[in-house]
C-alpha cells in the first residue's frame, strides 16, 4: 500500500497531538469530578473579578489628564507627565520617607511582639488563665481607630491626660505625645502594637498547636529545659509560618496605616506623620487632582509588589516554601 506525502506529513503531527488531547481530556475529567469544589470557589472568583480586577482599568487615569466630565475613557492621554511632576515634588519624597520610617518601625516592633506573646502563652499550663489573657488581648482589635483616637487624646493629652498628670505629680514636665513631632511616631507605633498584637498572635498560636507533642516529651527525657525546647523545637517547627507572615508584611511595607494616622494626625505634625495614603487623600479628594493621586497610588503598589517578589525569592533561597 502506497502512502502519500500528505499522509507522511500528517502522521507525526497526529502522534504529537494525541498526548495533548489526552491531557485536556483528563483535565476536564478532573474538573468534573471536583465540580462541587469549583462551584464553591465561584463566588470568591466573581468577587475578586468584580471588585479587585475590573476596577484596575481605573488606574489608567494616572496616564491621562482626567476630566470628570469626560470620564476615564474620554480623557486625553498624558503619558508619564504626572509621574515626572510627582518625582519633582519635595513633598513627595518627604511622605515616602515618613511612610518607610513608620512602616519599618511597625515591622520591627509589631512583628516579633505577637510571636513572643504566643510563645509565652504556649508555655502557660493553666487553661482558664490562658483563655482569659487571650480574650483580653484580642479585644482592642475590634475597637475602631476613631474610638481609640478619642481615648488616646484623653489619656495622652498635654493638659489633662492621665499619663501627663502622673508625670507632673512625680515632678516631671508634661510630654506632648500627640503634639510634639519628636514623640508622635513612637506614639503611633506603640498604639498600633497595643491594638493588634493580640489579634496577630492568633496565627502563631495556631502554628504552635500543630507542633508534635512527642518532640517535647523526647526533649524532656533528654533533660531539656523550656528555653531549650523553644529554641530547638518550637521555633524550627513554626519557621515556615514566620517566614510567610514576614513576606506578607514586607509586601505591604508601603501601607503605614492610613486610618490610624488620619484619625490622629494634624497639621502640626505633618512633617513626620504625613504618609503616602494621607497625601493621596488630600491631593486626590480635597484638591481634586485625581490623576496625580492615581500616579502616587500606582507607584506605591509597584514598590509593594517588588518588595513582595524580592522577599519571597530570598525566603525560597533560604529553603522555605514562600507564598508562591
Amino acid at each position: 500500500m502506497s502512502v502519500t506525502k500528505e499522509q507522511l506529513l500528517a502522521l507525526p503531527h497526529a502522534e504529537s497531538q494525541a498526548p495533548i488531547r489526552s491531557e485536556k481530556k483528563s483535565a476536564w475529567i478532573s474538573i468534573w469530578r471536583q465540580r462541587y469544589l469549583y462551584v464553591m470557589l465561584l463566588p470568591a472568583i466573581v468577587y475578586y473579578v468584580l471588585f479587585h480586577y475590573l476596577p484596575l482599568y481605573g488606574a489608567t487615569i494616572a496616564f491621562k489628564d482626567f476630566n470628570i466630565m469626560k470620564g476615564i475613557l474620554g480623557s486625553p492621554w498624558a503619558g508619564f507627565k504626572h509621574f515626572e511632576y510627582l518625582f519633582a515634588l519635595d513633598k513627595f519624597w518627604e511622605v515616602i520617607g515618613n511612610t518607610l520610617i513608620i512602616s519599618f518601625s511597625r515591622l520591627l516592633v509589631g512583628f516579633p511582639f505577637p510571636l513572643i506573646v504566643a510563645l509565652l502563652l504556649n508555655e502557660v499550663r493553666l487553661a482558664v488563665f490562658k483563655k482569659s489573657v487571650q480574650t483580653i488581648i484580642y479585644l482592642p482589635h475590634f475597637i475602631s481607630w476613631v474610638i481609640l483616637g478619642g481615648l488616646m487624646y484623653n489619656v495622652l493629652s498635654l493638659d489633662d491626660g492621665v499619663i501627663n498628670n502622673l508625670i507632673k505629680s512625680l515632678g516631671g514636665n508634661p510630654i506632648g505625645f500627640m503634639t510634639d513631632e519628636k514623640y508622635f511616631r513612637s506614639t503611633m507605633v506603640f498604639s498600633m502594637v497595643w491594638k493588634e498584637f493580640g489579634w496577630n498572635s492568633i496565627i502563631f498560636m495556631a502554628a504552635l498547636a500543630g507542633v508534635n507533642p512527642q518532640l517535647y516529651e523526647a526533649a524532656t527525657l533528654d533533660g531539656a529545659n523550656r528555653w531549650q525546647k523553644i529554641v530547638s523545637i518550637t521555633l524550627p517547627c513554626i519557621r515556615n509560618t514566620i517566614a510567610i507572615l514576614l513576606i506578607l508584611r514586607l509586601g505591604n511595607i508601603m501601607e503605614a496605616g492610613f486610618e490610624q494616622i488620619f484619625v490622629l494626625y494634624h497639621p502640626g505634625v505633618y512633617s513626620v506623620a504625613d504618609i503616602i495614603d494621607t497625601y493621596v487623600y488630600r491631593i486626590g479628594l480635597a484638591e481634586g487632582r485625581f490623576s496625580l493621586a492615581a500616579a502616587i497610588g500606582l507607584f506605591k503598589s509597584l514598590i509593594n509588589f517588588i518588595l513582595l517578589v524580592i522577599a519571597n525569592r530570598i525566603t525560597r533561597m533560604m529553603g522555605e516554601q514562600g507564598v508562591y
